[in-house]
């Protein structure tokens, strides 16, 4: 059986793994010149097609730690949500690689894990209510397609 000295010798360990991989994602190339930085995720995104889906296995691994590390279901809900809209709005060319270098979706997660491991609870609540707001958002503009959908439908059919 672990002591808790060894349980958070490896959530130490797990958790160095993981800042250095967001670093390594969103911080690690510094734009000559400026104060910015940007990572390996913004570069690779310039692969068409492959970088962009690399990227979203590389901070997948974030998430795969952050379950191992117990972030309760609503923050790797919130975290994946963070990679989703990096991985999407990545497609789009230059808009899409702009926006990942800014949006840093890593950091993000890293920031969201290290919040939940500190006040499991208030994380728990923050996070809830985010992923609430979010399906209620998503939810509405579903049944406004659907209706807007119909609507149009109707208007063409009536114009035969």
């Amino acid at each position: 059986m672990a002591t808790g000295k060894q349980n958070a010798g490896h959530t130490g360990k797990a958790l160095q793994r993981v800042r250095g991989l967001a670093w390594l994602l969103d911080n690690s190339i510094p734009i000559p010149g400026t104060r910015m930085r940007i990572g390996l995720d913004a570069v690779i995104g310039l692969i068409p097609g492959l970088g962009d889906a690399a990227g979203a296995v590389l901070s997948s691994y974030i998430l795969l730690e952050a379950g191992k590390l117990g972030a309760p279901r609503s923050t790797l809900l919130r975290m994946g949500a963070n990679v989703l809209v990096e991985s999407v709005v990545g497609i789009v060319p230059l808009v899409g690689d702009l926006f990942d270098a800014g949006w840093k979706a890593n950091q993000r997660n890293l920031a969201l894990l290290e919040r939940s491991l500190e006040s499991p609870a208030l994380a728990r609540r923050r996070d809830l209510g985010f992923v609430t707001a979010t399906v209620i958002v998503v939810g509405a503009i579903g049944i406004g397609l659907a209706v807007g959908t119909v609507w149009l439908l109707r208007w063409l059919f009536s114009l035969a």
